[in-house]
């Protein structure tokens, strides 16, 4: 326990003196984050935090090995890997300090996550377990380095608040601490309990007003040691659930990018694009002060860290209870966002109108190939007719070399529908009365228009051509 505490004390004190001066430098060399855009502060901040956080994290390593109570002893028995996990977390760090300085593309980021999770992997550091299920050896080293880029890309995505990422970082790293604990995992215990005291070193100054950011260098690498925390976590875990109770602890920088990344998708924008989407955006939206929101997610975190630790201790009969709470802890969050793009996919889903766009597109095909292998244009009109039937239009009708078809559907009055005229090339046109209470997307017209528009001309031109010869 001494060398805990001392491990804890010296990162919490060597961070307090380490900023102040990371700060000075990080002005003079004119490493600062200008406002504009979606960043919510109002004057240039120095960035690059992260050098002062890591550096009084790696001190107190030091520390503890020149303490004279045996914490060289405790450090070589317990951290037996810890120079093998060294390059990766300098990986880690190196990325975003260039991305702090010169601003290196997403694709250059990702690259060297990728090497800082491979590093990692080499450092025995791999995900063995997931939910009681064990993956092939080949496919450790894959799952691993995409959880390690998932909590890296995550933390730093959150970190868009004064205090914001810090704080939550504080949470999660106290969660895994206090699960080495319970279950003793002395060396878990013993490279979490500095990154707490750092974390708290390093608030102060970040909380807001925030007078420096922790940076890419430091929301990527305290991302990935939390992610890397996680793995070492599942490994000695007491519960079959593996990698569910450190999921659960880093849930809300998680959930902040699966919602991003979903949100996107669903709107077409780029995945990795910059939005004013985020939890703490929507949460500023709806009138809280930059404080609150912390307060707010603080509060989050410390429910999530509780449910976590619940999962750890490895009980049965609460490990049901703690899941179903997590679960409704987030549909109630997401529901309380309000994020109209999730109103609107529950709406096509369940509200009918996936069905209604797919049968739509189904008929559309079938009317294709029906036209496509008729043989005559009595053939090619009983398909349009009875794709007109599907679609409730009440009145459909075919004009081609001097043939005029019509099918009276459904008698609706004229001034209640719209007319949808498609022509073929030079040789006639189908039409279509569509009442108004129809419900067909525009998506689907617009494929009808095409379809009806291409298959049929191909096809009566075909027919005339041989009618001709």
């Amino acid at each position: 326990m001494y060398s805990l505490a001392l491990l804890a004390c010296s990162a919490l004190l060597l961070t307090l003196g380490f900023t102040p001066v990371c700060r000075m430098i990080c002005t003079r060399l004119g490493w600062l984050d200008k406002p504009g855009g979606r960043k919510v502060h109002r004057t240039a901040v120095p960035r690059t935090g992260g050098v002062a956080l890591l550096a009084g994290y790696a001190m107190a390593f030091v520390v503890l090995f020149y303490s004279p109570l045996g914490g060289a002893r405790a450090v070589a028995a317990a951290l037996p890997n810890v120079w093998a996990l060294l390059p990766a977390v300098l990986a880690a760090f190196a990325t975003g300090l260039l991305d702090d300085i010169f601003g290196l593309r997403p694709w250059m980021k990702f690259l060297g996550q990728i090497a800082a999770g491979a590093l990692a992997c080499h450092a025995n550091v791999q995900i063995h377990d997931v939910s009681g299920y064990t993956p092939s050896a080949w496919w450790q080293v894959p799952i691993t380095i995409l959880w390690l880029v998932a909590c890296s890309n995550a933390f730093n995505l959150i970190d868009g608040l004064d205090g914001l990422a810090v704080g939550i970082g504080v949470f999660a790293t106290a969660t895994a601490f206090l699960s080495a604990m319970m279950s003793g995992n002395y060396a878990l215990a013993l490279v979490t309990a500095p990154l707490v005291g750092a974390l708290l070193g390093f608030l102060p100054y970040n909380f807001n007003p925030a007078s420096i950011f922790m940076g890419d260098c430091g929301s990527l690498t305290v991302g990935f040691l939390l992610g890397c925390f996680g793995v070492i976590w599942s490994q000695k875990s007491a519960t079959l659930l593996g990698m569910t109770a450190p999921l659960i602890a880093l849930a809300i920088p998680l959930l902040d990018t699966t919602l991003a990344v979903a949100r996107r998708f669903l709107r077409r924008k780029p995945l990795f694009g910059a939005d004013r989407g985020h939890i703490h955006h929507r949460l500023l939206a709806r009138g809280f002060t930059q404080r609150r929101v912390a307060y707010l997610l603080y509060a989050c975190a410390g429910i999530v860290a509780g449910l976590s630790l619940l999962l750890s201790a490895g009980t049965n009969h609460v490990d049901g209870l703690a899941l179903v709470a997590f679960c409704a802890l987030v549909w109630l969050s997401i529901q309380y966002l309000g994020y109209e793009e999730f109103d609107a996919a529950r709406r096509v889903i369940f509200g009918g109108m996936f069905r209604q766009s797919l049968n739509a597109n189904l008929s559309i095909s079938e009317l294709g190939t029906a036209v496509g292998t008729a043989n005559t244009l009595d053939e090619c009109w009983v398909a349009l007719v009875e794709t007109s039937r599907t679609f409730g239009f009440s009145e459909a009708s075919l004009q081609f070399n001097g043939r005029h078809l019509t099918a009276r559907l459904i008698e609706v009055d004229s001034a209640e529908c719209w007319d949808l005229r498609i022509p073929l090339n030079h040789s006639g046109h189908v039409y279509f009365q569509v009442p108004l209470r129809s419900a067909l997307p525009p998506a689907t017209v617009g494929r009808l228009v095409t379809e009806v528009g291409t298959v049929f001309a191909n096809k009566l031109a075909g027919f005339q051509a041989h009618s001709a010869a």
